[in-house]
C-alpha cells in the first residue's frame, strides 16, 4: 500500500514565475525595489508588500505580500518574481491583466 502524504495538485515551476512577455514595458522587482505598502504584480494577482526582508539567492530582496483580495495571510516572494507598472502604469484590475 502507497501512502501519498499531500494529495492537492502540484505547480508546475513555471506557474510560479511571472512572464515579462505579458507586460514587457512593465519592471522586474529586481530592476526596481519595490516599497512597503506598493502593490505589485504575483503569479496569485495583485498584492500589498506588507514587509521588507533580506535578500535571496538571486541578489533580490524577500518579500511579504497579502494579496488585495483580503482573504489569504501573507506569504514570501522575491522580489525578483514580482512586477512594477512602469513609471506613471496604472493599478487598474483591467490594465494590468489584460
Amino acid at each position: 500500500m502507497s501512502y501519498s502524504g499531500n494529495n492537492s495538485r502540484r505547480l508546475k515551476p513555471e506557474e510560479l514565475k511571472m512572464d515579462l512577455a505579458e507586460h514587457p514595458d512593465w519592471l522586474n522587482g529586481a530592476q526596481r525595489e519595490p516599497q512597503m505598502g506598493e502593490r505589485v504584480l504575483c503569479t496569485g494577482g495583485l498584492a500589498e508588500v506588507v514587509q521588507l526582508l533580506g535578500k535571496t539567492g538571486d541578489g533580490s530582496r524577500l518579500l511579504a505580500l497579502r494579496l488585495l483580495d483580503g482573504v489569504h495571510p501573507p506569504f514570501f516572494v522575491a522580489a525578483s518574481n514580482v512586477l512594477l507598472p512602469p513609471p506613471g502604469g496604472s493599478y487598474l484590475k483591467d490594465e494590468m491583466i489584460g
